[in-house]
């Protein structure tokens, strides 16, 4: 688009006056609160999201509210506990890294299926067979992938997810899943083999993104991309496996009025994200 000139203290061409649009008065150029959020490159695609996000909280506080409906203790607010947590945290993480999009898919299906097999390992089971450990591999890593698809294209999507699948199931067949070295203890803890877990995963993925944009289709920048793709995946992997055993933990011992109390803020949370799109709408935000 091209620039704006101001004649007689009103941008040519220009409309009625209202939030989102450049004003002029006394000879300078202000610009609205809205005009500052349509630099970041609102789209609907990214309103849907935060609107959905927000309709998944409701659920999960309306859930933990009905604590007791649910059985208590030995009902499934455990596993729920846990999906939660995991999700917000890996979606948290991924999402400052990577942007919101991976924050949302892939932070939702990395914390969902850790959180399955957390579950079992706290319930004292062993791990699931390999055909099982394969689906939650695929899952991820397909949830990688369609967070790519926008930039990059069905081809490098798919030939990234394939690589990335076999390679976790090869980690899974020797052993290194999200329950190795579990436990439950309350504070903060990282093992030798997770460190070794966390750097394989770390240059994996980089390769990974290098051989992809190599072999299906050139990638822009493609070095400052891996490195940032094996960067994020590592610390933020890093950081939930040290803080695992907390988290296992409080999942397990939480009561009862403090899993309300959190009923109540994510319901709160899940109103302000809702009503997320509503806002865009009265401050007239541009939404490409």
């Amino acid at each position: 688009m091209g620039r704006s000139r101001v004649e007689g203290g009103v941008p040519e061409g220009s409309g009625p006056i209202h939030l989102g649009r450049r004003t002029a008065e006394g000879g300078r150029t202000y610009m609205s609160c809205g005009t500052a959020l349509e630099s970041f490159g609102m789209d609907h695609h990214t309103v849907a999201a935060v609107s959905i996000a927000g309709t998944f909280l409701d659920v999960i506080g309306s859930l933990y509210l009905a604590y007791d409906l649910l059985g208590g203790q030995h009902g499934p607010l455990r596993l729920l506990t846990r999906m939660v947590t995991y999700s917000i945290v890996f979606g948290v993480g991924y999402g400052l890294g990577l942007g919101l999009l991976f924050g949302l898919a892939w932070g939702l299906a990395t914390g969902v299926t850790i959180a399955i097999e957390l579950n079992r390992a706290a319930r004292g089971l062993d791990h699931y067979s390999l055909g099982w450990e394969g689906l939650f591999s695929a899952i991820r890593a397909f949830a990688f992938g369609a967070c790519l698809y926008p930039s990059l294209g069905w081809e490098f999507v798919g030939a990234f997810a394939l690589v990335v699948t076999i390679g976790q199931i090869l980690a899974y067949s020797r052993g290194m899943r999200p329950a190795l070295d579990y436990a439950a203890t309350g504070r903060p803890r990282i093992t030798r083999r997770h460190a070794w877990g966390i750097l394989v995963r770390t240059v994996g993925y980089a390769v990974t993104a290098l051989l992809c944009s190599v072999l299906v289709e050139h990638v822009n920048h493609v070095w400052w991309f891996a490195i940032r793709v094996g960067l994020v995946i590592g610390i933020v992997t890093g950081f939930g496996g040290a803080f695992g055993p907390m988290i296992e933990y409080y999942a397990d011992n939480l009561p009862e009025r403090r899993l309300g109390a959190l009923g109540i803020v994510l319901i709160f949370c899940g109103f302000a994200l809702q009503s997320f799109q509503y806002w865009v709408a009265l401050l007239d935000i541009h939404v490409t």
